[in-house]
């Protein structure tokens, strides 16, 4: 049986100075445990018992006569945004939502894990409108998976993740969203960092990916959390279903964080969206991810590389600035193409009137919000100086990660370890 429960920290507090052991990261944040701990205060969620399920689950349809069928009117995608959206519209999206209400509660931002192998294919993903990707030391990566509007539309005994541990820069990114977090556990020096909170621990102490949280949590959690968070207000994004001129050609975008954590995104033209792939247990291959809720494909409209500055103080104890940016270089990927644009978190209008902080935000060169495809967005934070080249069409490592062949519409994201420094954040 999970074991869950939410955490409201103080506001303001500042945490001391920790000195950090990479053994005490490692035994505190991999150590999976039933037992509850409670810190602060807050309220206990009560867990739906279940198993972790080994297979993905068998969806049968039920066939309807042709002549009782009735024609279904799909609203088609519009430009909307980045100031004011429709009450029907999600902001983080641009597409209409079946439940407007639920645009009133707070976005749940979920750490999944990408690694080990066994984690995928993970449960989820492909009903969150926002996937944030973070390099977290010793060569792999991990998903902060953003829940808002309409929840996954599965069993309500289905379950989120594998959830893993928290990390610092999740705090950025949720007040950001204006929302709360879920994940399963987090160092001791990591905890000071993070606010309005939900842990989630697995039962089996030896599995460290057999946290999941049932879907029905993900409105309770943010029904809860609405009281103390208010309503998120995230307008900042620019939607067009028509993609603007320019760019390059991108049939794909390949990714190494090391050999064992590569990832493709491939450009499809009938899903209309970048399809991921992930490594395989064979040399110079790759797996198609799927949902494992649906055993479909993960399909992306847009894929945005955004470079910010890192500060790893361990091989796993790291920080990332995203709040404050007034404009940092990303690479935006929608339609089979690739354009160079800019990201913000500054203050603008909104921030000054309302005090408040809202989403990361994309721009062209002459600082107008550059448009998202209507639908979802996976960004991938790399180190800033992350270099990127249009490489060949291949699979195998030292071709994609040397060869350079421009117009070929294959990009190569050259991904290097951040220096570790000697200080922690204050």
């Amino acid at each position: 049986m999970l074991s869950i429960v939410s955490f409201e920290l103080l506001a303001g507090c500042s945490p001391a100075t920790p000195t950090v052991q990479d053994s005490d990261l490692k035994t505190v944040e991999e150590t999976a445990s039933s037992t509850m701990m409670v810190a602060g205060t807050g309220t206990a969620l009560s867990a739906t018992p279940s198993s972790i399920p080994t297979t993905a689950p068998t969806k049968s349809a039920t066939l309807i006569p042709e002549s009782t069928m009735t024609p279904v009117s799909i609203p088609q995608p519009e430009r909307v945004g980045p100031d004011s959206f429709p009450a029907d519209i999600n902001p983080l999206t641009g597409l209409s939502v079946k439940n407007p209400e639920n645009l009133h509660l707070p976005p749940v931002l979920v750490s999944i894990s990408n690694y080990p192998k066994s984690a995928r294919p993970q449960a989820g993903l492909s009903f969150s409108p926002l996937v944030f990707e973070i390099y977290i030391g010793v060569g792999v990566s991990r998903f902060l998976t953003v829940f808002y509007g309409d929840y996954p539309n599965v069993s309500t005994e289905d379950e989120i993740g594998p959830i893993r541990s928290g990390r610092i820069p999740y705090e950025s990114l949720r007040q950001l969203y204006r929302g709360s977090l879920v994940f399963a556990s987090a160092s001791q020096w990591v905890y000071p960092y993070l606010d309005e909170y939900t842990v989630v621990y697995g039962q089996d102490d030896t599995n460290l990916i057999s946290a999941r949280l049932p879907v029905a949590e993900l409105k309770e959690i943010a029904a809860e959390s609405e009281a103390r968070l208010g309503e998120p207000g995230l307008t900042g994004l620019l939607f067009d279903p028509l993609p603007p001129e320019g760019g390059n050609p991108a049939e794909s975008i390949w990714i190494a964080y090391h050999y064992t954590d590569q990832i493709f995104w491939r450009y499809d033209p009938d899903a209309q969206g970048f399809l991921r792939f992930q490594e395989a247990d064979q040399v110079s291959q790759f797996d198609r991810i799927t949902d494992s809720l649906t055993n479909e494909p993960l399909v992306f409209e847009n894929v945005v590389i955004l470079f910010a500055d890192y500060h790893f103080y361990t091989d796993t104890f790291f920080d990332i600035d995203l709040q404050y940016i007034s404009r940092l270089p990303a690479l935006a990927f929608r339609d089979g193409r690739m354009y160079e644009i800019y990201w913000t978190t500054g203050n603008q209008e909104y921030e000054k009137k309302t005090g408040k902080l809202r989403p990361v935000r994309f721009m062209d060169a002459e600082g107008e919000s550059f448009p998202l495809k209507n639908g979802q967005t996976w960004v991938v934070i790399v180190p800033r100086y992350t270099p990127y080249h249009e490489t060949v069409d291949s699979e195998n490592y030292l071709d994609l990660r040397t060869k350079v062949e421009e117009g070929s519409g294959i990009w190569a994201i050259q991904f290097y370890q951040p220096e570790i420094l000697d200080q922690p954040p204050e």
